[in-house]
């Protein structure tokens, strides 16, 4: 049995251990490529390590454009988005954390009144709610570009927060249903008992002991809204409302592709999302199994 019990967990281990080398490995010449200048990347394409290292490209894009290092010396074009860079960063930070807020106040209160008032039309919204994800993004392009234009929201990041909270709200609320279902309702009604309202008893009884199934649907929506592209691209047209993955993609043109450059953005746009994670990773598991069995 004890012999069995080691071969399983060294199984186990080297499984895991495959997979994080799965899942990482993608990352290992996007990390080379931003070490590294166009000229020595596009000299020897096939080489596994760069010849020489140089951190010219994340100086190039946290400077705006203006310090170029040894690396672009000689270049004389360089697209837009290294000087919209900055500006792209922060709309994004701004973007992600509103979208990210406004998302799981209203999932919360949809979940509870879906899971609380047992009402005819609270499963028929749960429905809608479902079949809503299942209509593809783009199909929702076009009818979402003509809305934003009459109510004056077009290149405005006001328009980017509310379109992306209705992209996202079904899946904060598919998220928080199944939690809420097992939380304990003789809480809120000793809350209730003791004079609290309903409002009252969900900001101090339901919020709180709610944290690590709200942490885990944050950081979920956070990543989402994070590296959305459709609708930034669609709605801002400016550069100043301009989100991350837009300027991103305007790295890509017509006179060449600077492909360290775009590698050192890919990475200076992963590290927020990965440090969200690794700051709220012990919720994440607990907060996605909370609601797997029902107490």
């Amino acid at each position: 049995m004890n012999r069995m019990s080691w071969r399983y967990r060294l199984g186990m281990n080297l499984a895991n251990v495959l997979a994080i080398c799965f899942l990482i490995l993608p990352l290992v010449p996007v990390v080379l490529g931003s070490l590294q200048s166009e000229r020595t990347l596009q000299e020897d394409v096939w080489a596994l390590l760069p010849a020489e290292y140089t951190l010219d490209n994340f100086r190039l894009i946290l400077s705006g454009g203006t310090n170029k290092g040894q690396a672009f010396q000689g270049i004389d074009y360089l697209p837009n988005s290294v000087t919209w860079f900055r500006n792209a960063f922060l709309n994004s930070v701004l973007v992600a954390s509103s979208v990210t807020v406004l998302t799981l106040v209203l999932a919360t209160l949809t979940a509870l009144t879906v899971t609380r008032l047992k009402l005819r039309w609270t499963g028929y919204l749960m429905n809608a709610t479902v079949i809503s994800r299942m209509v593809p993004l783009i199909v929702l392009m076009l009818p979402l570009f003509v809305v934003m234009r009459q109510i004056g929201l077009l290149n405005t990041l006001p328009g980017i927060i509310m379109a992306e909270v209705g992209l996202l709200l079904p899946y904060a609320i598919i998220i928080l249903v199944p939690y809420f279902q097992a939380f304990p309702k003789e809480l809120e009604e000793s809350a209730r008992l003791d004079g609290c309202t309903r409002l009252a008893s969900y900001l101090r009884i339901v919020v709180p002991l709610s944290t690590p199934a709200l942490a885990a649907c944050g950081v979920i929506i956070f990543i989402i809204s994070w590296h959305e592209l459709m609708i930034p691209l669609i709605i801002a047209s400016k550069p100043e409302f301009m989100t991350l993955p837009v300027v991103l993609a305007g790295l890509v043109s017509d006179q060449f592709v600077f492909f360290t450059v775009m590698m050192a953005i890919c990475l200076i746009g992963l590290a927020p999302t990965m440090l969200l994670v690794l700051l709220l990773q012990k919720y994440l598991v607990k907060g996605l199994t909370a609601g797997a069995v029902k107490g």
